[in-house]
Order: structure tokens, then C-alpha cells, then sequence
């Protein structure tokens, strides 16, 4: 049997799904799966319709608990940016 995967429920998954919310107001911001494919499952599970939670490694460094974090993106449109980047210029021509 594997080592269980401890998922990080993060705001912005908080924000979007309902599921999630009730989860980290019932149980805590921490949530243990026994492989990350089951999370993975889970994070589908929870994704409200038009929206995508995904879990994605915790990096390296993190000294917490998680192995993992469940993440949504801000919003369910893409290009939704303030403020397009403009072109890219040589140094020289500023």
C-alpha cells in the first residue's frame, strides 16, 4: 500500500466550489487521500460546472503538511487579464 497524499484545500478552490468550502469549514484546509489519483478523482468530483479544480504537487521546499495543493484558476474565462502585455522592444529603442 502507498504512502496516503495530503492535499492543501487553497482559497481559490475555497472560492469556487461549495464542496470544497464545507469541507474546510467541517473538517480543516487538509484533506487525506489514500493515492494522489484518488484526490485527482475528487478534485473532478467537487469541480462546479464550467470550472476546473486540479491538484498539483506541493513544491519541494514547502515545509508543510501537503503533498499536494488543490487549485482553481481565478476565474472560468481565459484572457480575462486587466491588461493585455504589449509588444517587446530592444533595450536600445527605449
Amino acid at each position: 500500500m502507498s504512502d496516503p497524499y495530503v492535499v492543501a484545500l487553497k482559497p481559490s478552490a475555497r472560492r469556487v466550489s461549495s464542496a470544497v468550502g464545507q469541507w474546510v469549514a467541517e473538517e480543516g484546509r487538509f484533506r487525506t487521500f489514500d493515492s494522489k489519483a484518488l484526490a485527482r478523482e475528487w478534485a473532478r468530483e467537487v469541480s462546479p460546472q464550467g470550472r476546473t479544480l486540479w491538484v498539483q504537487d506541493a513544491h519541494p521546499r514547502d515545509l508543510g503538511p501537503a503533498d499536494g495543493y488543490l487549485l482553481a484558476r481565478a476565474s472560468h474565462l481565459r484572457g480575462n487579464e486587466t491588461e493585455l502585455p504589449g509588444e517587446q522592444r530592444a533595450l536600445s529603442e527605449l
